[in-house]
């Protein structure tokens, strides 16, 4: 299950956002717009209430685990990560890493694999283009030559586990593997 919340404080981008959400519709019969049903049911929403009462202890241990992440993987040749944009208050929802097979040694589906192998479970980012789908592989914005940047971020970004209740005991073997250390000799 997926979903978010959006907050417009523009009253024509809140018109437009709720004709998207809503099949296009402005009224019973009026479509003004191609949309979406992006509608929560009851169920979702319950939810996302209650989350809303934890979120600024689950983002502030996401950003625990998103540090520790960034100090035992700051100097492995390879291995990049983004940093936090000053005056931007991030939400710490994923830790994409981005694997340099020529510096790190390995690829990231090498590396996928290897945590994988250790129970870790990362996920492959952007990946695979949906420009590789037989429905989109014949249009020529679809094309290599097009997509060069996409095309080699969609197979370096693995994003690590990154969840508020993550132990940091963990985070630092999920590292260990990273630096490359055997996961059987660690802690």
């Amino acid at each position: 299950m997926e979903g978010g919340a959006i907050i417009c404080h523009d009253d024509k981008i809140k018109k437009r956002i709720d004709y998207l959400k809503n099949f296009g519709f402005a009224d019973e019969v009026t479509v003004v717009q191609p949309g979406i049903n992006a509608k929560m049911n009851e169920m979702q929403a319950a939810l996302g209430l209650l989350q809303l009462k934890e979120i600024d202890q689950n983002i502030a241990k996401r950003q625990e685990v998103a540090d520790l992440y960034r100090e035992k993987l700051q100097h492995v040749k390879g291995i990049r990560f983004l940093i936090d944009i000053k005056g931007t208050k991030h939400n710490y929802s994923y830790f994409p890493v981005f694997v340099d097979q020529e510096k790190y040694g390995k690829s990231r589906d090498e590396l996928y694999g290897e945590l994988k192998e250790n129970n870790i479970f990362g996920r492959r980012y952007f990946y695979p283009l949906i420009s590789t789908f037989p429905i989109y592989r014949g249009l020529d914005s679809a094309k290599s030559t097009n997509l060069a940047v996409a095309e080699k971020i969609a197979e370096q970004v693995i994003c690590l586990p990154d969840y508020p209740d993550l132990a940091l005991d963990d985070v630092k073997k999920i590292c260990d593997i990273i630096i490359g250390m055997d996961p059987k000799k660690v802690g």
